[in-house]
């Protein structure tokens, strides 16, 4: 799943209440924002409604795939943690 920002549009309030219902449609079609403004001010943001999951846990199981050992020390030795080993007399 890849996200881009997209910048949202913006409608003077009056534009917006003589295009409400066409510019409803446009953004449940589009997935994308409106903006609505007021003497040049943001006051309010029109956005696709989407449903709430009933949980979170387990939401992508169907898209990620595990492969190997996810919980199996990674066998690679960083320079910082050499130089713990031979300080501590190990």
């Amino acid at each position: 799943m890849v996200m881009t920002m997209v910048k949202a549009r913006t409608y003077k309030a009056s534009e917006f209440k003589a295009k409400c219902l066409q510019l409803m449609d446009e953004v449940a079609a589009t997935g994308s924002s409106i903006v609505i403004t007021k003497r040049g001010r943001p006051v309010s943001r029109l956005v696709p409604y989407r449903e709430k999951p009933d949980r979170v846990f387990g939401i992508d199981s169907d898209v990620i795939e595990i492969h190997g050992d996810i919980v199996a020390r990674v066998p690679v030795v960083w320079e910082a943690a050499e130089g713990v080993r031979e300080e501590s007399g190990g």
